[in-house]
C-alpha cells in the first residue's frame, strides 16, 4: 500500500478519531501554538511532533501518544509544513563556537527533518569515510569547494529545504557578521569555556589518539576569537 493509503487509512480509523476527540474534550479547543479559539472541533488539528510514516504510523507510542501530539489551527499547521502560502519560509542559522562545544549536538536537537545542515565535519566524512574527527588536510580544497556550494544554495534558497544549519568556528567576527549578512542568518553562539572544551576532550575516546591535534584546534580558536 502506498505512503499516502497507509497514512489516509489511520486518519479516518475509529482509534485515531476516538483519540482524538478525547484530546479535544481534555485541552479545548485552543490552538495550542498560537492561542486562538478554533470554533468548530472538525477543524482542530491533531499535529504529531515526530512525522508519521508508513513505518512508524502503527507504533501507537508514537502515532496514538498525547505528549507527541499538538492541538493546532489550520494557519499554524500549514506553517508547519509549509503549504499554500508559507513554501517560502526558509529560517538561516549560523551556529558557532569553540570546538567541542556541542553545536552538532546542538543542532541535532532543534533542527527538523527537511533541514539542510552544513557542517564541515560531516563535510569531511562524506567524502574520506573517515570519522568526523579525522580532518586530513589534503583534502581541504575539495571539502571547503562542496561547503561553498552549498552556502551558495542557502544564500540563493535554492532547493525545497525547510530550514539552514550552518555549523562552524567562526572565531573571527567580521567573517562571521560577514557570513552571517550574506546568508540572511541569525547566530547562535555557544557559549563554552576553554576549561570545559579541554575537559570534554579528555573524557572523548574517539579522539584520544588525536588529543595534540584538537587541542591545538581549541587553542586556537581562543586565540583568535574576537566578540
Amino acid at each position: 500500500m502506498a505512503r499516502h493509503a497507509v497514512l489516509h487509512s489511520f486518519y479516518t480509523s475509529e482509534p485515531w478519531r476516538g483519540f482524538r476527540l478525547n484530546l479535544i474534550i481534555e485541552r479545548g479547543n485552543i490552538c495550542e501554538r498560537c492561542g486562538e479559539r478554533i470554533a468548530r472541533a472538525k477543524d482542530i488539528i491533531g499535529h504529531h511532533k515526530i512525522e508519521l510514516t508508513s513505518e512508524n504510523v502503527h507504533d501507537y507510542n508514537i502515532s496514538l501518544n498525547p505528549k507527541l501530539i499538538e492541538l493546532v489551527c489550520f494557519d499554524c499547521h500549514n506553517k508547519d509544513h509549509r503549504r499554500f502560502g508559507y513554501q517560502g519560509l526558509k529560517e538561516v542559522y549560523l551556529v558557532y563556537g569553540p570546538p567541542l562545544s556541542g553545536k552538532s549536538t546542538f543542532v541535532k536537537q532543534q533542527m527538523g527533518r527537511g533541514d539542510i545542515v552544513v557542517d564541515m565535519d560531516r563535510l569531511y566524512t562524506a567524502v574520506s569515510m573517515l570519522p568526523s574527527y579525522d580532518k586530513p588536510d589534503n583534502l581541504y580544497s575539495n571539502v571547503i569547494q562542496i561547503q561553498n556550494t552549498l552556502l551558495d544554495n542557502i544564500r540563493t534558497r535554492y532547493g525545497k529545504w525547510h530550514n539552514a544549519w550552518v555549523i562552524g568556528g567562526y572565531a573571527d567576527k567580521y567573517k562571521r557578521e560577514r557570513l552571517a549578512d550574506s546568508l540572511g542568518a541569525e547566530l547562535i553562539f555557544l557559549d563554552v569555556s576553554k576549561e570545559d572544551c579541554l575537559s570534554r576532550l579528555k573524557q572523548d575516546e574517539d579522539r584520544q589518539y588525536r588529543q595534540d591535534e584538537w587541542l591545538g584546534y581549541i587553542d586556537k580558536w581562543f586565540e583568535s576569537y574576537t566578540k
